[in-house]
């Protein structure tokens, strides 16, 4: 799970990193899901892809 913050509002909410289908700048960041629902967040696309990076690590890293 990772915190983001929807567009305009900043109103913070937790998303399922591993439903992430794609992340694009359009110039706002839109994020994917493999539901085909988007989401329009404040974070820049390299910061959402840190934050899914970050999430990975503490979750699969522990298994290596």
């Amino acid at each position: 799970m990772i915190k983001v913050a929807r567009l305009k509002s900043q109103e913070e909410f937790v998303l399922n990193a591993e439903l992430i289908e794609t992340i694009e700048e359009t110039p706002d960041t839109v994020i994917t899901l493999t539901g085909g629902r988007k989401i329009i967040v404040e974070e820049s696309m390299d910061e959402v892809v840190r934050k899914v990076m970050d999430y990975r690590r503490a979750i699969f890293g522990k298994f290596r």
